[in-house]
C-alpha cells in the first residue's frame, strides 16, 4: 500500500483509528491491514520530510536556553528580566554555577517553568 496525497493520507488515519476503535487485535485480516497502514503513513509521513517532535529538555540549564529562544531574548536580556548579571546567567547556563532559590522563584514566576521541574532538575 501507497500513499499518495494528504486525501488518501487523511483516509489512511481515519481507518487506522477505526481499526484501533474497533479492536483488531486478535484478527489476522484487521492485524494485517493494521500493520499495512502504519507502514504506509510512516512513509508518506517520510517523504513528507516533517520535523520530528522535540524531547524536552532534560536539564535546567537547556529549559532556560529554551524559554529564552522562546521569548526571543538576547542572553543580557534575560539576564536582564531574571535580575542576574550576566556573567552569572552565563555561568549557570554553562553548569557552573547553582540556582539560588530566589532565581527559581523567578524562573517560574517570569519563564513559567514549572516548580516540579526546577527542583528536579536544579
Amino acid at each position: 500500500m501507497t500513499l499518495h496525497n494528504p486525501s488518501e493520507y487523511k483516509s489512511a488515519l481515519r481507518r487506522l483509528d477505526a481499526l484501533v476503535a474497533a479492536g483488531f487485535e486478535g484478527n489476522v485480516a484487521l492485524e494485517t491491514e493494521f500493520r499495512e497502514l502504519v507502514v504506509a503513513i510512516d512513509a508518506y509521513e517520510g517523504q513528507l520530510g516533517l520535523m520530528p517532535i522535540p524531547s524536552l529538555p532534560e536539564s535546567l540549564a537547556d529549559m532556560i536556553e529554551l524559554k529564552r529562544q522562546q521569548m526571543r531574548l538576547k542572553q543580557k536580556e534575560l539576564a536582564q528580566l531574571l535580575e542576574v548579571p550576566a556573567g552569572a546567567l552565563s555561568q549557570i547556563l554553562s553548569g557552573k554555577r547553582r540556582v539560588t532559590l530566589d532565581l527559581a522563584k523567578k524562573l517560574y514566576e517570569r519563564l513559567g517553568i514549572s516548580p516540579e521541574f526546577i527542583l528536579k532538575k536544579a
